[in-house]
């Protein structure tokens, strides 16, 4: 798929710096939001229309938040392949609906690390669903537009702007290419950190 329609969106993010801005942007072309715990405060705080993924997964978030993302009817809706007839049958059969973007940035691990945190308190800033939901739209770039920092915003506007509401190819492969590097390079900070600590 060339131009890809934006019509449903998930918005999760650490940093929030013109996260409100972007998503009135998106809902001006329509796109439907969906976001989570902190996040869907701030954009609803905006006058923002935005759904829960609860209501998305039909399940509460649970484990004080470890668990909220991972989900068949977060991830199918990722990984669905729009040009495959098959992939688009099962989402039918199962009652899963495409989603379009994924705007997340990830858990401060960094910033837990610097403030000298204990062990057990640090890995509780290693993020889980926020690189699976990453990885898994970077894969899938034919089919979803990723959105791993916040200075993407004004070129993925312009994007949509100048294509009525839909994103370049072209746009979708560059932000995948620097999402995997951002997460591979989240991993390996994790992986030098775990190395050099005691359990």
């Amino acid at each position: 798929m060339d131009m890809l329609p934006i019509k449903r969106g998930i918005l999760s993010v650490t940093d929030k710096s013109g996260l409100a801005e972007f998503a009135s942007e998106l809902a001006c072309f329509g796109v439907e939001l969906i976001s989570t715990g902190g996040t869907r405060k701030m954009l609803l705080e905006a006058g923002l229309d935005v759904k829960s993924v609860s209501e998305i997964t039909g399940f509460p978030e649970i484990m004080g938040g470890r668990v909220k993302t991972l989900h068949p009817n977060v991830h199918g809706g990722l990984l669905a392949d729009k040009d495959n007839p098959e992939h688009l049958s099962t989402l039918e059969k199962h009652g899963i609906k495409t989603i379009d973007m994924v705007c997340v940035n990830l858990y401060n691990f960094a910033q837990a690390v610097s403030e000298g945190q204990d062990l057990k308190h640090a890995v509780e800033q290693i993020d889980i669903g926020g690189p699976t939901m990453l990885r898994a739209s970077a894969k899938n770039f034919h089919s979803v537009l990723v959105v791993p920092s916040p200075v993407h915003y004004p070129r993925i506007i312009e994007d949509m702007k100048k294509n009525d509401g839909k994103i370049s190819l072209h746009l979708r492969k560059d932000l995948a290419a620097e999402t995997f590097a951002m997460v591979s390079e989240y991993d390996s900070m994790i992986a030098k950190y775990l190395a050099e600590h005691d359990a």
